[in-house]
């Protein structure tokens, strides 16, 4: 910064992970920093995704954990190069929260929640001097200039020497990211590429008879095709298809093959640790009195959803072929119709183009103006890579702005 007595100001719009860490980098620089959300408080999106155990980050190898990524790699990777998985655990452990690895990788605070990190965050952050303005909700700038928010008050319009926008992107509305800074930014020509579901559930079309026998049922280890994807795990049945783990993980090339077609269909190996030939060896035995259910049962060790599912898409006359069943069995497709709104959707896909951004992070079209977190063009599964890469883009920013500053 100068050394003369000017003090910078910047504005935060935003008060999730990436708009948070922007702030600290700003006023650990010495530029007096407010915060606006439109909630009535922050990180609202940041403590629901930890109800059921905050997962911060993955201890995977690094290049393996930047091809997460995918398609955005090339774009994300310099961030999380500077402030990755590492960095970022050492940066909770200096919020005096422990972490630990779980069985699958991914990293946990001990506590396993979100609250006591942000709590502990937002001490530090109020004694540097971040300030916060609750309840504002961002509607653009007039035309000399000045942000504008809608607040309790009425309208209020606050000028800045920056700005950092963190906005997230369009999933979980009622939670304040509901993909209302698109028209604000198209207006001034940033370039936006549509905003769509990400880590999101299909419908299928169940019969009235599987639906209300195995909603809410989970189906356990099992492997999913779909093109070059092929991934072990489990997910949900649901009332209108399926959603879970292994789905999201699945859904970006799922959700894309149904905007090009109309539909999309995967397959499933439920007995991913059987051969077929073996699974047809069982069923060739005979099976006397036994029901089909029993046989698949005591043989194959297959049961409730697993051969609810087999009910439900298997012709019925495959049942008495054990070979055709066996196939099956190792290679069950399962059509999709439609997907979740976005609304319900864990992640947003799209946002800003990174071409619209320089290697600040600035808005090319807005000087001044840097944007972090879910509004940028990226997608990823779950397992920590969505909140790293948010952490680390709002870290990126933040930097970012001050560095403009000191130019400017």
């Amino acid at each position: 910064m100068s050394s003369t007595s000017y003090i910078p100001t910047a504005v935060v719009i935003g008060g999730g992970p990436a708009g948070l860490m922007a702030a600290e980098q700003l006023a650990q620089a010495g530029v007096a920093v407010t915060v606006y959300d439109g909630m009535r408080s922050v990180g609202r999106k940041f403590l629901l995704a930890g109800r059921g155990g905050l997962n911060i980050t993955h201890s995977e190898p690094f290049e393996q954990f930047v091809g997460r990524y995918g398609r955005s790699q090339p774009h994300l990777q310099p961030f999380l190069t500077n402030f990755g998985p590492n960095e970022l655990r050492a940066w909770v452990h200096d919020l005096g929260i422990e972490t630990f690895v779980g069985t699958s990788g991914r990293v946990f605070p001990a506590e396993m929640k979100a609250a006591p990190l942000l709590r502990a965050w937002l001490k530090r952050l109020r004694a540097s001097g971040v300030q916060f303005q609750m309840q504002h909700r961002w509607l653009g700038w007039d035309e000399a200039g000045a942000l504008r928010f809608a607040s309790p008050d009425g309208e209020k319009f606050v000028h800045a020497d920056a700005v950092i926008l963190a906005l997230g992107g369009a999933s979980w509305p009622r939670l304040g990211s509901d993909g209302g800074w698109v028209p604000l930014l198209a207006a001034h020509g940033v370039d936006i590429a549509p905003l769509r579901p990400a880590n999101c559930g299909f419908d299928v079309g169940w019969s009235d008879y599987f639906r209300e026998k195995f909603a809410g049922v989970p189906v356990k280890t099992a492997v999913l095709h779909h093109q070059n994807f092929h991934q072990r795990g489990e997910f949900v049945i649901t009332e209108t298809g399926v959603e879970g783990s292994l789905i999201y993980a699945a859904s970006a090339g799922l959700r894309d093959a149904i905007f090009a077609a109309g539909q999309a269909t995967f397959t499933l190996d439920l007995l991913p640790d059987k051969s077929e030939a073996e699974i047809a060896n069982q069923l060739a035995k005979p099976r006397g009195s036994r029901s089909l259910a029993s046989h698949l049962q005591s043989r194959l060790h297959l049961k409730g959803a697993k051969v609810g599912l087999l009910r439900e898409i298997v012709p019925a006359a495959d049942f008495a072929d054990p070979p055709k069943l066996a196939a099956a069995i190792k290679a069950l497709p399962v059509t999709l119709t439609r997907i979740r709104p976005l609304a319900e959707a864990i992640s947003t896909a799209g946002g800003i183009t990174f071409a619209a951004l320089d290697e600040l992070l600035m808005l090319r079209a807005l000087p001044g103006v840097f944007c972090a977190g879910e509004m940028l063009d990226w997608e990823a599964p779950t397992g920590g890579y969505l909140l790293t890469a948010c952490f680390a883009t709002g870290r990126a920013a933040g930097m970012g702005a001050v560095k403009w500053l000191g130019r400017n």
